[in-house]
């Protein structure tokens, strides 16, 4: 069983970047898909980026596409984000999370493991 520690989230103004960490322990992240996750205040929680297990292919929701870029660095065992161009719409928590298969991304219910999420706020 992989736990997984979310890092990095904020208050940063809009057009500005954040990078969050997603620290896994106990097994090895490359064995996961790793998706992140947000969720903003009275909204559901909604699909942002993944990169697949044992492949390198990553996808983007449409509204961070161009802007996040999800990586996982193996000998760190850990997963990030880096957020660029931040806008207000962008606040939320961020959840990092795994599963073992590679279909349904999308899906947060499809997910075994969950971090305890980190906060990103961007003003305007």
């Amino acid at each position: 069983q992989v736990q997984l520690v979310e890092s990095g989230g904020g208050l940063v103004q809009a057009g500005g970047s954040l990078k969050l960490s997603c620290a896994a322990s106990g097994r090895t992240l490359n064995s996961y898909t790793v998706t992140w996750f947000r969720q903003a205040p009275g909204k559901e929680r909604e699909f942002v980026a993944t990169i697949l297990r044992d492949n390198p292919m990553t996808y983007y929701a449409d509204p961070v596409k161009d802007r996040f870029t999800i990586s996982r660095d193996i000998a760190k065992n850990t997963a990030f984000l880096q957020m660029n161009s931040l806008k207000p719409e962008d606040t939320a928590v961020y959840y990092c999370a795994t599963k073992v298969s590679r279909d349904e991304l999308d899906i947060a219910a499809k997910y075994d493991h969950w971090g305890q999420g980190t906060h990103v706020t961007v003003s305007s």
